[in-house]
């Protein structure tokens, strides 16, 4: 089984996985909806992060 708090993406990756841009996810990250892992010029989100992120603004939408 694949641990997912230990699965990292990078944006593009993050953004196919749940079906938005790479845009939003960047604006998940600068809302602090998301936290994202810096090494130099790169990003990367954890996979689990991502899910729970997507889930929590399907959850707003909803109200």
């Amino acid at each position: 089984m694949t641990d997912l708090a230990h699965n990292y993406l990078s944006v593009a990756q993050a953004a196919a996985l749940v079906g938005v841009t790479p845009a939003t996810i960047r604006q998940w990250i600068h809302r602090g909806h998301l936290p994202a892992l810096h090494i130099n010029r790169r990003v990367f989100v954890s996979e689990l992060a991502v899910l729970k992120a997507e889930q929590a603004t399907r959850n707003r939408t909803r109200h």
